[in-house]
Formats: C-alpha cells, sequence, structure tokens
C-alpha cells in the first residue's frame, strides 16, 4: 500500500511529504500512544498511527525507520515537528478517526500489523 493510498482511506490530510514520500509503499502499522512500546514491541513497521503530538513521536518513528506517521483524532503537529518530520524525510498525516477505527480501516484494506498468528 501506498503513503498515498493510506490518505485517502483515512480521509487524512497530508500535513508534510513530498512525492516520493508519497508513493512509498509500506506493508505493515502500528497503532499506539506508549512510544515505550512502539520501540519494545514494534518490529518492521512503516507506519505509526498516534494520538500524542510531540517531538519524541518523530524521534521514535526515525529510530524505527517508519516513512510515516498517521495522527488521529484530527490532531495536528506545531511547526516543529513539522520541520523535524521534513529533516527526516518522514510522511505527516493526519485522520478524523480515531485510532482503533483509522487501524481497522487501514486493516481491512489490506494493510497488516507485522505479528499475525499462524
Amino acid at each position: 500500500m501506498l503513503v498515498r493510498e493510506i490518505a485517502e482511506i483515512l480521509k487524512a490530510n497530508i500535513i508534510w511529504a513530498d512525492e516520493e514520500a508519497l508513493d512509498a509503499e509500506v506493508h505493515t502499522a502500528c497503532g499506539s500512544d506508549m512510544m515505550s512500546d512502539v520501540l519494545a514491541f514494534v518490529k518492521d513497521q512503516s507506519v505509526l498511527l498516534t494520538g500524542l503530538v510531540n517531538p519524541q513521536v518523530v524521534r521514535t518513528a526515525e529510530m524505527m525507520e517508519m516513512k510515516c506517521i498517521v495522527f488521529v483524532r484530527g490532531k495536528t503537529p506545531d511547526d516543529s515537528i513539522v520541520q523535524l518530520a521534513k529533516q527526516r524525510d518522514i510522511a505527516l498525516l493526519a485522520t478524523p478517526y480515531r485510532l482503533f477505527t483509522a487501524c481497522g480501516l487501514l486493516y481491512t484494506n489490506g494493510l497488516r500489523g507485522g505479528c499475525e498468528l499462524e
């Protein structure tokens, strides 16, 4: 799934992303408001969905080599967070959906969490 498809599915506002970032292909996602859980349990995720709006979210996404952050519940980051994401080439989206709904929409459209049970 492409980042631009995520934006369409989630009816998201594209806060920042260049054409290359919008065309980035992603295979998995993670939804969490606890960055410690993202660092401890997430592996090979490409998209982070969160309701937190602070610089630590961008730093966590960078450490985990994520390509996109989706802020849920209509939250939008301030300019310092946008600039930090630009410097690290991480796309930023904002959706009006709640975290559970946003994750569910992406899952039903084929994006997985990367920890499926067999």
